[in-house]
Formats: structure tokens, C-alpha cells, sequence
């Protein structure tokens, strides 16, 4: 998959220490894979959620960061569009960011 917005994440995990390595981990594994459906998303991330509008909420370090993304499966790309603390994902609407 091609993501969109590297730099959000490095900017997010310079504030949030504890959160570079898992974060880093998801990027390279995310940018490897080849997601064509939630399916093949679900079977690599058991705990990811799949809400309105093609978003995917991804829990970080055990939960302690989420990650939102919009997901073009036909396109091989996705779009950060959220990471921030669990208490930060609890004041947004996740499918209209």
C-alpha cells in the first residue's frame, strides 16, 4: 500500500516517544502489504475497526495511540487521516475526518 502522510506520523511519535516503534512497525508493514478488501486487512490486524467511509482505526501499543486512515483498496493507497492518543480518537467523528 502506498500511505499518505509520513511525515504526520513522524511528527506525532517526536511529541509521543513511546509511540515511534510501533508506529514504525505499522508503516513498514502496511507499506509492504497488499490490501484489496477489509478481509485482508482484518487477518493481518485482528483488533482493527472498519467504520463509515472507508476509514480503518488501527489500536497502537495496546491501544494507548489510535491511527485512522482512508483506505482506497482499488487503488493500493491510503490517506492518514488521524494518530493521536486514545483520549484525542474519543473527540473526533473517525468516519468524517
Amino acid at each position: 500500500m502506498r500511505i499518505i502522510a509520513l511525515g504526520v506520523l513522524r511528527e506525532f511519535w517526536t511529541k509521543h516517544r513511546a509511540a515511534e516503534v510501533p508506529l514504525r512497525s505499522w508503516y513498514a508493514e502496511a507499506s509492504r502489504a497488499d490490501w484489496r478488501s477489509p478481509a485482508n486487512i482484518q487477518s493481518a490486524y485482528r483488533n482493527a475497526s472498519f467504520i463509515a467511509n472507508n476509514r480503518v482505526v488501527f489500536n497502537i501499543k495496546g491501544n494507548d495511540y489510535r491511527l485512522v486512515v482512508a483506505v482506497h483498496y482499488n487503488r493500493g493507497m491510503m490517506y492518514l487521516r488521524f494518530v493521536g492518543t486514545h483520549r484525542e480518537y474519543d473527540r473526533i467523528d473517525a468516519s468524517k475526518i
